[in-house]
């Protein structure tokens, strides 16, 4: 395939808004689709000028349309306890829960056996009488928005047609992945239903809403609130914020958010997850919660004691490509990840390893959710060798295979320095699963090669140079 073709941008599409009506919980699957193509994602913060700044909302949608089970973590779960004094409970099934028969046939049916790490502290507090607010942190693929979902089903008397529990996700996107947890969870549930309070969903003035849960983004969901009076404020039960890093990394939410849990009853529970907690996020998490729980993960040391970090001394761009060649034909069993620092660049070198024949897919930031999801899942089925990628694609994504990352250019922020937290995600993505990896580190310059010493600097790792006598150990690892 010509480089050209891999350089082309994709298209931006700009969905048309078109109206949509609650939701049965046990409608077709096919119907949310249609749904989604409809809607128009609420928010219109501008895009920085940084071609390949990361997107949250996308980077956590994208988490959430390749995760096919959980990730099995081994991050610690700390607990801070509104009340020290009161027991922590903890559960190691379902059925400790005493959930009502029809939600724990759902939680069987959509395949959960025992409860995540996190499931097992969090949904004793979500479904403690009385309720109890809860603040906590995790990642995409733990089991968080299955937990949430089950308080709310959980809370919800089905004998009251009005709103009762209410969600607000930063995108529809990430709401409509909501939608479809509730909708398998609810699916021995019927006489519980929901509605998406999104911008393209134009109800008649006047509408007394019947559907006890209503997962929407913050503009419209205020509207729904305050001015529409759609929702009647005072009788939610559960207000539950998800994605808090992502809110408030978008124009307008945060105020938006705050000002509809303002309008909420105090007895109400509150619900916010995040899966960072930098100070802005925990502030804003302290406006939005009172008197919480908190449960975080212990941050685990992310190690690079199991890779072995190489770099390749180069004068161009021509020669880092020639070089790469060279490595490659050491590790042809491997699958290798190829990070770029532009899209340019990235559409560039996919296109030469190409015409030499490898299989490549290409991954950027310009790409629509659902295509960089249906490219990852390729390259995890195997179908292409290598994937190159700009920094869309440095975090979460878990791909076993994975033995070998190469940095084609050397990661730095904006102001030129090292970019240390993306090196240890990049490279981070071989040397998994208690397996060996191996990072090659492209250096052209006498700025990259200061970039490197840097890095080395920071996680005190020395950094060997590669030369054609370490092929043969560079095989070992890799394959």
């Amino acid at each position: 395939m010509a480089s050209d073709s891999w350089a082309q941008a994709v298209d931006e599409q700009e969905a048309a808004a078109e109206s949509i009506g609650s939701l049965q919980i046990n409608e077709k699957d096919d119907q949310l689709k249609a749904a989604a193509n409809g809607a128009k994602t609420e928010g219109n913060a501008e895009k920085t000028e940084d071609e390949d700044k990361d997107d949250k909302a996308a980077q956590s949608l994208l988490n959430k349309l390749i995760r096919s089970n959980l990730v099995d973590t081994s991050s610690q779960v700390e607990v801070l306890q509104r009340d020290p004094s009161s027991p922590l409970y903890s559960v190691k099934s379902f059925e400790e829960l005493r959930l009502k028969p029809p939600l724990l046939q759902g939680v069987y049916a959509m395949g959960f056996n025992r409860p995540s790490k996190i499931q097992e502290t969090a949904l004793p507090m979500m479904l403690a009488e009385p309720p109890q607010n809860l603040i906590a942190q995790s990642q995409s693929g733990t089991g968080k928005t299955a937990a949430f979902v089950l308080a709310m089903l959980s809370h919800v008397d089905p004998e009251n047609k009005w709103p009762q529990c209410l969600c607000v996700s930063p995108t529809y996107e990430l709401a409509l992945q909501t939608g479809k947890v509730i909708e398998q969870m609810g699916k021995f549930y019927p006489e519980v239903q929901l509605v998406y309070a999104i911008r393209g969903n134009k109800l008649e003035r006047g509408t007394r809403l019947q559907e006890q849960i209503v997962i929407g983004t913050p503009g419209t969901v205020m509207d729904w609130c305050q001015k529409l009076k759609f929702i009647d404020p005072r009788k939610i039960k559960v207000f539950v914020l998800d994605e808090a890093d992502v809110m408030i990394a978008t124009q307008g939410h945060q105020d938006q958010s705050i000002r509809i849990q303002r309008m909420l009853p105090k007895t109400c529970q509150m619900l916010l997850f995040s899966a960072t907690f930098e100070d802005t996020v925990w502030n804003f998490a302290k406006r939005i919660v009172p008197d919480p729980n908190i449960i975080k993960l212990k941050r685990e040391e992310e190690t690079l004691d199991t890779i072995k970090q190489y770099y390749v001394i180069c004068n161009s761009k021509e020669e880092k490509f020639q070089a790469l060649c060279n490595i490659y034909g050491a590790i042809t069993i491997a699958q290798a990840m190829i990070f770029c620092h532009t899209r340019k660049t990235a559409g560039w070198l996919a296109g030469e390893l190409s015409r030499e024949g490898h299989q490549v897919a290409l991954l950027s930031g310009e790409m629509q959710v659902e295509q960089r999801a249906a490219v990852i899942e390729r390259f995890r089925d195997g179908k292409e060798k290598v994937l190159v990628t700009t920094n869309v694609c440095a975090r979460g994504i878990d791909v076993e295979q994975v033995s070998v990352v190469i940095n084609f250019d050397l990661p730095v922020d904006k102001d030129g320095n090292p970019d240390n937290e993306t090196y240890l995600h990049r490279i981070g993505r071989t040397g998994r699963f208690g397996k060996r990896g191996l990072a090659i580190n492209m250096v052209d310059s006498r700025f990259s090669m200061n970039i490197l010493n840097r890095i080395q600097e920071h996680f005190n790792k020395k950094i060997e140079k590669l030369d054609t006598d370490d092929l043969d150990e560079i095989e070992k690892i890799a394959n």
